[in-house]
């Protein structure tokens, strides 16, 4: 596999340590806490690949749009997508305004609980819902036609290999500007970490979503180019004091999306400042 693809990058990581911590995701409850190795977030993303190729019939070059919050299983669908060779589209929704997707045709949407009723009216080939239940419960109820993820995912294979090499320079990432392909997106993680200081020992606590370049860097992308760590924090307007003991507890070295005034670690610099 290609290390100019972000499940390359995926793939050199395991390779150098895929016992250490990769992602560690709370949620809306200091509670609700999962932390998963670059193994075991390997082995979700070849489970995801598997679904995708296998069971939604994707191929390479179709747009799957992402209609879910900053998660660990968004993550997962990030590198899955890339790993099969499709266009990922993570979208902004909110209730009021619903999906707020780049201009694409859409062929297999991917969405949270609160947001199935916008990707139905997507029009998509192929509908999944995620229940995003810290335990990876299934949904308790999905509408006809659409595949609850927690249901099938577990069933599908712990290894994934694409029926031909993923095209480093063909399109991987829509944001509602030009897409980028993985060379370009191993290029922009590559020198985000070079501009952060980041090195394998880096924890990075982040708040900021993946339907923007800096929250696909910072969250996800640039840790992943020199192995770091990230911890994904849903709330990212946490009290002061649930701030400092989370930066405590999980030897957080930066923050992004979170003020980090005495904090102990530094600032990764804004959305502004880096698309």
């Amino acid at each position: 596999m290609s290390d100019e693809t972000p499940a390359g990058l995926l793939k050199a990581a395991l390779a150098a340590d895929a016992a250490r911590p990769f992602v560690t995701f709370y949620g809306e409850t200091e509670a609700e806490r999962v932390e998963l190795s670059f193994a075991t977030f390997d082995n979700w993303v070849a489970k995801t690949a598997n679904l995708l190729v296998d069971e939604l019939a994707a191929d390479p070059g179709d747009r799957v749009v992402l209609l879910l919050p900053l998660h660990w299983q968004t993550a997962v669908w990030l590198v899955a997508c890339w790993s099969v060779g499709l266009v990922a589209c993570p979208a902004r929704y909110t209730d009021e305004r619903g999906a707020d997707v780049p201009g694409t045709d859409v062929d297999i949407v991917a969405a949270g609980p609160d947001a199935l009723d916008a990707a139905l009216e997507l029009g998509a080939r192929e509908t999944v819902a995620l229940s995003l239940h810290p335990l990876g419960a299934p949904l308790p109820e999905v509408p006809p036609g659409v595949i609850d993820y927690a249901t099938e995912v577990r069933g599908q294979g712990d290894r994934f290999l694409p029926y031909a090499p993923v095209d480093p320079a063909a399109p991987a990432l829509r944001l509602g500007g030009p897409e980028l392909s993985g060379a370009d997106l191993c290029a922009q993680a590559r020198a985000a970490a070079k501009r952060w200081d980041l090195t394998a020992s880096e924890r990075v606590l982040s708040a900021v979503g993946f339907d923007t370049a800096f929250g696909v860097l910072a969250s996800l992308l640039a840790p992943l180019a020199v192995g770091a760590s990230v911890v994904l924090s849903r709330d990212g307007d946490m009290p002061e004091d649930l701030l400092v003991r989370r930066v405590t507890t999980e030897r957080v070295t930066a923050v992004a999306g979170i003020p980090a005034t005495g904090l102990g670690c530094r600032s990764l610099p804004t959305p502004s400042e880096v698309e």
